[in-house]
């Protein structure tokens, strides 16, 4: 599981692909699999810390929705970083 964590800081949607495909971390996260594919296509690095963070029974609690809250703001980065990459690029041209 921490390989695929440490995979994951690189390129998420690859990580929790390959933990759909190995464990059964996001079936038992994810009630739906609308939800994991939302995630997947929106915001994979909070799913993927949600789906690592979560535990059957209570849950996400406490240092786990500091990891939810740490993959949120690295999936807002990474958008607003792409917008400047891509308002850099027009500029360039």
């Amino acid at each position: 599981m921490c390989l695929i964590a440490f995979i994951g800081l690189a390129a998420p949607r690859f990580a929790l692909f390959l933990m759909w495909v190995f464990t059964n971390r996001l079936t038992v996260a994810f009630d739906s699999f609308v939800l994991g594919a939302l995630g997947f296509a929106l915001l994979p690095f909070t799913t993927m810390f949600y789906a690592l963070a979560y535990q059957p029974g209570p849950g996400v609690g406490g240092f786990g929705y500091v990891l939810v809250g740490l993959g949120l703001l690295f999936d807002l980065g990474s958008y607003g970083n792409g917008g400047q990459q891509g308002q850099k690029y027009r500029n360039d041209r």
